[in-house]
Order: structure tokens, then C-alpha cells, then sequence
């Protein structure tokens, strides 16, 4: 690679680099509808779009949804696949936050949540290790993820330095209470297809 010196000798790369985006130009595009009927996402800087959302994700979305409600009651919002501002340039616009407080009287997008829950079949990979990552290194201190295809819930817990400390994987069998609601009970069954 070859560099150029300026008048003020700092190097310069040559050739073309990539174009990082931030939240603001993110939005102002998904603003515009460039994004609209498509799945995108902003991760450090990267637009990235996920395929076609299939009937079973979608019936499992619902399920999801109905058991956090459920679980989590009055005085929570429950966002589906709506922007999370986690850093300048990192929205992952997740299948579920969950964060105390009302719509009403919320001004902007929302910068942190005690649950996010991830539905994955064909992005099981993406969820379990990128998104994992930057959940736990932007402080989510709770994160799932809905396994369709494997039947079970992997829940990720304890956020530190670069990863989670506790990881479990529930079946179909097993419940879990959500740290921000531990009174309540959410059963895997009844997030599965």
C-alpha cells in the first residue's frame, strides 16, 4: 500500500476506504424510506441487512412478545426491531428491548435496555457471537436469544469486559426469570413454535 504526504506530513491512505456511518445518518437514511421493507441494522459503523423474515420468526416474535408482556407488566416498554442507541455509530435495532418506564413522555431513541431478546434461525451465528459481544461490551446486563431451529433459549448474563460471564442454554422444559423481574417466570415453551 502506498501512502501520500501532505504539507502537514501526515500520511494519507491511497486508494478507496471504507465509509463508516454513524446513528444520525443512519436514521436520516431510514428516515428518507432507503431502508424501508428491509431488515438493516447499524453495527460499528456498518449498515448490515438481514434476509427475508420467515413465518416461523414471525410467529415466534409474537409468542416472544405475549411472554414478556406477560412477564414483565406495567411500567416496561417493549420495543420490537426499533432503533437501540448503544454508541455514535452502533444501533442493532434488536427483535426485543425491554426497558422500565412509558412511551409517553420518552423523547428520542432509547440508549440502554435491561432485557434484549434476539430471535435467530438463519442468524443464530451473528446473535450468539457478534451481537453477544457488543451487547456485553456496550453494558446490556441481560441478553437472550430465541434458538428456533435448536428449540431452546440461550440467556446471557453478567456483562464483562468483552464478553458475559454467565451463559446458560434452557430448553423447552425449562423457565427463567428475567433478572429485571425476578418474581416473574418465563417458561421456554412458551417462546417455541
Amino acid at each position: 500500500m502506498t501512502t501520500m504526504l501532505l504539507p502537514s506530513s501526515r500520511p494519507v491512505p491511497a486508494g478507496p476506504r471504507p465509509l463508516r456511518w454513524t446513528c444520525d445518518e443512519f436514521h436520516r437514511f431510514g428516515d428518507m424510506g432507503v431502508f424501508e421493507g428491509r431488515r438493516a441494522m447499524l453495527i460499528d459503523g456498518v449498515i448490515l441487512e438481514e434476509g427475508p423474515m420467515n413465518p416461523p420468526h414471525a410467529i415466534t416474535l409474537e409468542l416472544v412478545e405475549a411472554a414478556l408482556r406477560t412477564a414483565f407488566g406495567t411500567g416496561w416498554r417493549f420495543r420490537s426491531q426499533s432503533p437501540l442507541v448503544l454508541g455514535q455509530d452502533l444501533d442493532p435495532e434488536p427483535d426485543f428491548a425491554v426497558m422500565a418506564g412509558t412511551a409517553r413522555g420518552s423523547s428520542g431513541d432509547p440508549t440502554m435496555a435491561d432485557l434484549v431478546v434476539e430471535v435467530a434461525d438463519s442468524s443464530l451465528n451473528f446473535d450468539t457471537n457478534e451481537k453477544r459481544l457488543l451487547y456485553a461490551r456496550t453494558g446490556i446486563r441481560e441478553y437472550w436469544v430465541v434458538d428456533i431451529n435448536g428449540r431452546r433459549l440461550l440467556v446471557y448474563r453478567d456483562p464483562r469486559v468483552g464478553d458475559y460471564g454467565t451463559q446458560q442454554a434452557l430448553g423447552p422444559a425449562d423457565a427463567v426469570s428475567p433478572l429485571a423481574a425476578p418474581a416473574a417466570v418465563v417458561r421456554v415453551a412458551d417462546l417455541l413454535v
